[in-house]
C-alpha cells in the first residue's frame, strides 16, 4: 500500500466509527489507534443474533463516518437501522462478506442451507481476521485519510499478532489425540475454526431458532455421545447451557461451560480483553479439555484495546 502524506489543513475531528460485536470493535481499535473514536452498540454478553437496536442507536448511526458489521446475516437489524439512518457518503462495510466467497460459506444444524443464511461466525478463524484487518486499513484510509500511515502501521503490527495466534493454536491442536479433535458446543460458532484446525464438528445443542433443543434432539446427542465418546462438550461462559450439562452427564463426559465466541474475557483494560485474548483463553480450554497441552499459547502476548474508545450503549 502506497503511503502519501497529508496536508495539516486536511487533519479533521476524530472519526466517527460505529460497530456491533465485542470482537469486531477490538480488531477495529487495533486497526484505529487514536485516529476514531469506536463505539460497538452491541453490548458483551447479549445474543448478537438476537439484538434489537434502540432509538439512540438510530442516531449514533446518523453521525457515524463509518459503519463496520460482521454481516452475513448476524446483525440484520442492525444493518436495517444503519441503512435508514447514516448519512449519504458514510460507507457501511461488511466483513464476513466480502472475506468469504459463496462457494465456501458453511451451513450446519444452527444454520441450514435451506434458510439461505450461513454461518456468520468467521471471527473465530484467525486467518479470516488477518482480512477482516485489511478491509478495515482500507475503509478507514477512505473515510480519513489523515489517519492513514497510523492504520497501516497498526494494521502490520495486527497481522503479526494474528500470525503468532495462528501458529500457536496450530501447535496446540497438534497436542491433542487425533480422535479427540471433535466439538460439540452448544451454539454453532465454531464450523469457521474446525475447518482452519483440523477439527469435526459433531454437532449443536442449539437449533436454528435459538431456543432450546427439543427431547428428540438431546435424546440424538446423547445417543451419538455413547456411540462415539468425546472428553468434553463445550458450553458457553456468558448463556448457561443446563441441556448440554444434562447431555454431558447421561453421556458420561466432561462438561466446560467457558467458551466464549462475542464475549471478551476480563475487564476493559485487562491483558485478556481483546479478540486476541478471547482466542487464547478459547483455545486453551479446548486444548487442555480434549487430551493437549496449552503451552504453544504461551508464546502469544494478547494486548488489551490500546486506546479504550469503546462506548457501549
Amino acid at each position: 500500500m502506497v503511503i502519501l502524506p497529508i496536508p495539516a489543513e486536511l487533519s479533521a475531528a476524530p472519526l466517527r466509527v460505529v460497530t456491533t460485536v465485542a470482537p469486531i470493535t477490538s480488531i477495529v481499535e487495533n486497526i484505529a489507534g487514536d485516529q476514531a473514536q469506536v463505539t460497538g452498540i452491541v453490548p458483551e454478553g447479549a445474543n448478537a443474533h438476537t439484538f434489537q437496536p434502540v432509538p439512540s442507536d438510530a442516531r449514533m448511526m446518523a453521525r457515524a463516518d463509518l459503519i463496520i458489521l460482521n454481516g452475513l446475516y448476524l446483525e440484520i437489524p442492525t444493518l436495517k437501522l444503519a441503512r435508514a439512518n447514516k448519512r449519504p457518503d458514510t460507507d457501511i462495510l461488511l466483513l464476513a462478506d466480502r472475506t468469504l466467497s459463496e462457494h465456501d460459506y458453511i451451513f450446519d444444524f444452527s444454520f441450514p442451507r435451506d434458510r439461505g443464511q450461513p454461518n456468520p461466525h468467521l471471527w473465530l478463524d484467525p486467518v479470516h481476521v488477518m482480512n477482516y484487518a485489511r478491509l478495515v486499513r482500507d475503509h478507514l484510509v477512505k473515510a480519513n485519510p489523515s489517519g492513514q500511515i497510523t492504520y497501516q502501521t497498526n494494521m502490520e503490527q495486527y497481522l503479526k499478532q494474528l500470525q503468532t495466534l495462528d501458529k500457536a493454536i496450530v501447535s496446540a491442536v497438534a497436542s491433542i489425540p487425533p480422535q479427540n479433535r471433535r466439538l460439540l458446543t452448544y451454539h454453532d460458532s465454531w464450523p469457521y475454526f474446525a475447518k482452519r484446525y483440523g477439527f469435526a464438528i459433531i454437532g449443536a445443542a442449539q437449533p436454528s431458532s435459538f431456543s432450546e433443543p427439543s427431547p428428540r434432539a438431546v435424546a440424538r446427542l446423547i445417543d451419538q455421545l455413547v456411540r462415539d465418546p468425546t472428553p468434553a462438550v463445550f458450553g458457553s461462559a456468558v448463556f448457561p447451557s443446563p441441556v448440554l450439562r444434562q447431555i454431558a452427564r447421561e453421556a458420561g463426559t466432561n462438561f466446560i461451560d467457558s467458551l466464549r465466541d462475542d464475549d471478551l474475557p476480563g475487564e476493559a483494560g485487562d491483558t485478556d480483553h481483546s479478540y486476541t485474548g478471547m482466542m487464547v483463553a478459547n483455545v486453551a480450554t479446548i486444548v487442555t479439555a480434549l487430551g493437549g497441552s496449552a503451552d504453544p499459547l504461551k508464546n502469544v502476548r494478547p494486548a488489551p484495546t490500546v486506546y479504550h474508545q469503546t462506548r457501549y450503549r
